[in-house]
């Protein structure tokens, strides 16, 4: 009987070594499905004053009415503590709050319990965030906040600069293929091949076949272009004209549900209605939940029984940007779930395996590697308007 042990497949955490948890906000309504909601809340915090100050921020031990925080990198906002000088409202500036569900956030650190300035740093044009998931990889362009998996900056530095890759990667597996390998692509192949490993995180297989890596890198860039919905640029993905959903009635009041009909195909939101809507955009899941079903909820939130304080406050009718957003989001499910088959049943072939890439110097990736970039190219304002020191 052979005793031959399979060689290991790389973690992610070796290939893409520099991770941070996502932002945790403490308050749910630093965060909304729209930015006039944060407005309006802002408002009503900054017009308060001692108790009911206290009592809508909802403080915690990292952050109170009376704490002050230094500006968010890239972000204009006071620093002084809000009940002495809450300064002008920040611009919302757009998040992935849940698994495909993109909202607005306040950018003010002083709001935020653990905000993540390094993730802030990094957050530009260039910037793609890859988030782990129990099932599989999603990868956005927005910043990760909330109750999400680690995220996984694909660059170290702004525009684009040093990627968050075991350093030498790219360089060994364009020279094994013979094609100039870039750091999206290293994404791309990740979204296509990864797994959840025995290990107890996610293991990435690489091949050692050219002709592997240029299926598995087709793939990638599909799952990848569905996943950004045309947040990078370009035209945001569609389904073949027969299979477009369209909004076949408008809301005209607040939908107390989101149900679905799978014999006409039929989403109704309320009196609204969108068809034709794929069985398998329906009972698309992430973590055990129907994304469609939490998406909607998110935008119900305010009107629950239960929500109090500035969580109350939220759209008295239903926004029409929120239809359009629902178009999208059925869109990229359906698209999703046509590609899970092909994901499902892909197999990277010969494997170029963690031993293969400790012989090539490649792993294990060096400290400096898991561990943000220290050299900024700006000051940062500290609390009270005073220079951070980095």
């Amino acid at each position: 009987m052979s005793t031959d042990v399979p060689p290991q497949n790389p973690l992610l955490d070796d290939l893409m070594p520099w991770a941070v948890r996502p932002a945790r906000l403490g308050r749910d309504w630093v965060a909304a499905p729209d930015p006039a909601t944060l407005r309006a809340r802002w408002t009503a915090l900054a017009a308060a004053e001692g108790a009911e100050q206290e009592r809508l921020f909802r403080p915690a031990r990292g952050r109170t009415p009376a704490t002050g925080a230094a500006a968010l990198p890239g972000q204009r906002s006071a620093t002084a503590p809000f009940a002495a000088a809450p300064g002008p409202c920040p611009q919302p500036v757009r998040v992935l709050r849940a698994p495909f569900d993109e909202q607005w956030l306040l950018p003010d650190q002083r709001l935020i319990d653990a905000a993540r300035p390094e993730l802030w740093r990094v957050l530009d044009g260039h910037q793609l965030f890859l988030v782990e998931t129990p099932e599989q990889p999603l990868v956005t362009a927005y910043l990760p906040v909330g109750r999400l998996g680690r995220v996984r900056p694909l660059y170290r530095r702004p525009g684009g600069a040093e990627p968050n890759l075991a350093p030498g990667l790219a360089a060994l597996l364009g020279g094994r293929y013979g094609v100039p390998v870039t750091p999206q692509d290293v994404l791309c192949w990740v979204l296509a091949a990864a797994r959840p490993g025995a290990r107890g995180a996610y293991e990435v297989p690489l091949t050692a076949d050219p002709e592997r890596w240029r299926t598995g890198l087709e793939l990638g860039h599909r799952l990848l272009a569905v996943q950004l919905r045309g947040a990078r640029g370009g035209d945001a993905p569609r389904l073949p004209g027969g299979r477009r959903p369209y909004v076949r009635a408008a809301v005209t009041a607040w939908p107390g549900a989101l149900a679905y009909d799978p014999e006409s195909e039929t989403l109704a939101l309320g009196d609204g209605s969108i068809s034709p809507v794929p069985e398998a955009a329906w009972q698309y899941e992430v973590q055990g939940a129907r994304v469609l079903e939490a998406w909607f909820a998110a935008r119900a939130a305010h009107r629950a029984a239960q929500a109090q304080g500035l969580e109350a406050l939220g759209p008295s009718e239903w926004p029409q940007a929120w239809t359009s957003e629902l178009l999208s989001l059925v869109t990229s499910l359906a698209l999703l779930a046509d590609v899970a088959p092909l994901r499902a049943a892909f197999e990277p072939g010969p494997p170029l395996s963690a031993a293969g890439l400790e012989a090539a110097g490649v792993l294990p990736a060096p400290r400096w590697a898991r561990r943000p970039a220290s050299v900024l190219d700006h000051q940062e304002e500290g609390p009270g308007g005073q220079f951070a020191l980095l």
